[in-house]
């Protein structure tokens, strides 16, 4: 027998009035007769975008960021599905532990995965590049629901440490135009369904601010209201997606202060929201 936990809601008000289909996510599932094995589906990977991407400083490997597709087995799916934005700083990408490894988690519970193996600074990019790829990766999936087999209302996104910043980003604007098109919106919704969030970085100059990142994605000298515009837990408002958060007391990589002032601002907002946070592990855990 394969016996697959994952995190329970507590909160059956919550479960049943704002997330359901997170807390289907966040159940526990026992698969009884399914070897792991026979868990996932297809897999691959294509360019985010396929006539280049805004931006791009060439074409050479690095300015071509990419989808990497992980479904779930046609017996297990439901229709839900994750955008994943791996961590690194804004420096690099952790594809495997925050990327790879969580897509096939998700997968073993019927989600698909989509990891987004965005641009950064060690790829030669900051600030826009990231946010523009995140919210491709949600439009592409979204267009192609049908495709995928996905329910186009059911498409959250997960982050973690620096990619949690990037999530938090396309939570809170998702109605800016970063390519400056005159129209903020598009045919379509960038805005994910849902958010979930492990370590993630999110306010900008402050005490507890993760400076590497901050400085990576905007530069050390950047105009004082990109930081603001960029300090995540500044722009929560009640169109926030609903957001599950989790961190440790031991992380001094990405302190928790990050998870605890982006709680409180999606409370004042009313969003449904619902934050862990645990005594011991490391960052990165």
């Amino acid at each position: 027998m394969t016996t697959i936990h994952t995190i329970p809601l507590e909160s059956s008000t919550m479960k049943t009035k704002t997330l359901p289909w997170l807390a289907c996510v966040l159940s526990v599932l026992l698969l009884d007769s399914i070897p792991l094995q026979e868990l996932h589906g297809e897999s691959k990977i294509e360019l985010l975008w396929p006539k280049g991407a805004p931006f791009a400083n060439g074409d050479e490997e690095k300015d071509r960021p990419k989808l990497i597709i992980h479904l779930p087995n046609k017996q297990l799916a439901n229709g839900t599905a994750v955008i994943i934005c791996p961590g690194g700083g804004y420096a690099a990408l952790a594809l495997d532990d925050e990327g790879r490894e969580i897509a096939q988690w998700f997968n073993s519970f019927g989600v698909a995965g989509f990891i987004c193996d965005y641009r950064h600074r060690g790829k030669g990019y900051g600030h826009p590049a990231p946010l523009l790829d995140a919210q491709q990766a949600i439009r592409t999936v979204r267009s192609r629901a049908k495709e995928f087999n996905l329910d186009p209302h059911r498409i959250g996104i997960v982050g973690f440490s620096a990619g949690g910043h990037l999530a938090s980003t396309t939570a809170t604007h998702f109605e800016t135009d970063p390519l400056n098109t005159g129209s903020p919106t598009n045919a379509v919704s960038c805005r994910p369904d849902f958010t979930v969030l492990g370590y993630p970085v999110i306010a900008f100059n402050e005490p507890f601010t993760h400076l590497g990142s901050q400085h990576n994605l905007l530069g050390k000298n950047a105009d004082m209201e990109l930081v603001k515009n960029l300090s995540n837990e500044k722009q929560v408002s009640p169109q926030t997606p609903p957001t599950f958060l989790w961190h440790t007391t031991e992380d001094t990589g990405v302190l928790p202060d990050n998870s605890i002032v982006f709680y409180l601002a999606l409370l004042r907002a009313g969003v449904p929201a619902e934050l862990h946070i645990y005594e011991k592990g490391r960052h990165g855990l």
